[in-house]
């Protein structure tokens, strides 16, 4: 199926590594060129080389905090210049997993600590928007994919909870503000997606259950668990790339301001 992408341009923010890495290279492998922002410069540049090699496009890195509303600015502006124009936006800016003090119960939450993580992730998100705005009107064609997390959905995580449900609000809010110009506007909630990170959180459970990393994984995903997901599985980040890129696409205008989990089915919940 052609997507109708080639020759687009987008920023990734959250680009480096993880799920935005793994968006970066989907998009890249369609034919986009791409400006990819984080915070981290090395493992930025060496993101940019690496997909560059694999698809052919320009992929050039812009280091980046989402939290500098000036810095946010200037790359965007930059990054519409260098690659003659700006299609495409991808917020998937966070810390993962949040910060320790701002995810659990409420009297140890400390408030420094839930502020930046809302300040990173939905405001970010929001300084991002608005600095790509603009630049989305003046191509006449634009989409913004906003990836959020399953912790919107799920009590618990008091920082989770509340700057990924937000970012659902301002996805809908910015649909209806820009569909009639020719943008639209979607959130992704992931939920557990293998990322480099995996490796690490698995052994580290695995260490504190005396088990393997294999057997964790088992026992959390595998198929005679009740509480797995429908497929039996983790889902792989460049799954999470499928999906953008089709969110991203010419075949996607009949969805706008909506919200898609992409955890393989895992809640029992039904959303009408």
């Amino acid at each position: 199926m052609d997507f109708g992408l080639a020759g687009k341009r987008g920023v990734v923010v959250g680009g480096s590594r993880g799920i935005g890495k793994a968006i970066a290279l989907e998009l890249a492998r369609e034919g986009v060129d791409l400006v990819i922002s984080a915070r981290t410069e090395d493992e930025l540049a060496r993101t940019a080389r690496e997909i560059s090699a694999a698809t052919g496009r320009r992929v050039l890195p812009m280091p980046l905090d989402a939290k500098d509303r000036g810095r946010v600015e200037s790359v965007i502006d930059d990054a519409a210049r260098e690659l003659g124009g700006l299609n495409i936006l991808i917020n998937s800016g966070s810390r993962p997993g949040g910060s320790p003090t701002a995810t659990g119960r409420i009297d140890t939450i400390v408030d420094e600590d839930f502020l930046d993580d809302f300040d990173t992730k939905y405001m970010g998100a929001l300084r991002c928007a608005r600095a790509a705005i603009p630049h989305l009107k003046a191509s006449g064609w634009g989409r913004i994919v906003n990836i959020s997390g399953l912790n919107a959905r799920t009590a618990g995580n008091m920082s989770g909870g509340a700057r990924n449900a937000s970012l659902v609000h301002l996805t809908r809010t910015l649909a209806l503000q820009l569909g009639r110009d020719g943008i639209t506007v979607n959130c992704i909630h992931p939920g557990a997606t293998r990322t480099e990170r995996t490796a690490v959180v698995l052994e580290a459970r695995a260490k504190e259950a005396g088990l393997t990393p294999a057997q964790v994984e088992a026992r959390d995903f595998g198929w005679d668990n009740p509480r797995s997901n429908s497929i039996g599985r983790m889902v792989d980040a460049a799954e999470i790339g499928y999906l953008t890129v089709f969110l991203c696409s010419e075949k996607a205008w009949a969805v706008n301001g909506e919200v898609i989990a992409a955890d393989g089915g895992g809640s029992r919940s039904v959303y009408y």
